[in-house]
């Protein structure tokens, strides 16, 4: 679970979490409930409103759920139909769970005969092998970008837990300072970010709460993290919450020369 290969999901690393208006998001029923053996339900979709299903379905092969124990389980029921897929979890153990997907691999653009190139082309799956085959070591143009997508929430029967919410080390992740379903609006929780492991000094949040189909603005919330790679946000109302991070470098490993992340989450923020 914890070590991504390079082919990871396609889809997260050919589409951005936000392409363009439109925003991936995974959306469970409740983040937290009382005792072990309840059902929880998630929506999966893209949306251009956020938790509001316009648009299509979110595909889910490449869902991982860590349960409380550091194990995984697989979702169940799971459907999907022309705008979200659905799907229901059990959460058998008391403790904290964390849903996500998750790739890391490389991309590339360059330009031949003054058109511009990408790899790997849409629709396939990247793999070592051939991006030593199909991308040039000298191009017009040419950037190679070591690429990360992660999109996760986080749901919790009776006490919270941690063994679930280790960090992998790859690409750019969020480590809870402030338990993420332990969120209270009026109070100040503190997350640290990761990039392969190590503080992501500088990463941009864009953090706007559900509803914003009923209003003029998406109230968006923006901050970004300090020198220790920690950041923190005072929740104004309670609520559903989307969380979307990124961040950029030149120490990506060789081929690449640019290293790139991006993050996206589910939050719910309680009444006090």
């Amino acid at each position: 679970m914890n070590r991504l290969k390079f082919a990871g999901a396609a889809l997260a690393l050919l589409l951005p979490l936000t392409a363009e208006a439109h925003r991936f998001w995974l959306l469970p029923t409740s983040t937290v409930v009382t005792k072990a053996g309840t059902w929880v339900s998630f929506d999966a979709a893209v949306s251009n409103d956020i938790f509001h299903i316009d648009y299509r379905p979110l595909q889910i092969g490449q869902l991982q759920i860590a349960t409380p124990d550091g194990s995984t389980v697989a979702p169940e029921n799971v459907s999907t139909g022309k705008l979200r897929t659905t799907f229901d979890l059990e959460l058998a153990r008391e403790g904290t769970y964390r849903l996500f997907t998750a790739s890391n691999g490389l991309t590339a653009r360059w330009e031949e005969d003054g058109k511009p190139k990408f790899w790997p082309p849409r629709g396939t799956t990247p793999t070592r092998e051939a991006f030593d085959k199909e991308v040039p070591k000298k191009a017009d143009k040419l950037v190679i970008t070591q690429s990360s997508r992660r999109l996760e929430t986080f749901v919790t029967a009776g006490k919270p837990g941690t063994e679930a919410l280790q960090p992998s080390k790859v690409g750019l992740e969020l480590v809870p300072i402030t338990h993420p379903n332990d969120l209270f609006a009026g109070e100040t929780a503190r997350f640290s970010f990761l990039i392969d492991g190590k503080p992501a000094v500088g990463v941009k949040l864009e953090i706007v709460p559900g509803g914003m189909r009923y209003r003029n603005d998406q109230a968006m919330i923006n901050v970004e993290t300090d020198k220790k790679g920690e950041v923190a946000i005072t929740w104004p109302t309670a609520g559903l919450y989307w969380l979307e991070a990124s961040y950029e470098d030149d120490k990506a490993p060789k081929p690449a020369t640019k290293r790139s992340g991006q993050y996206v989450a589910t939050f719910e923020v309680l009444p006090q």
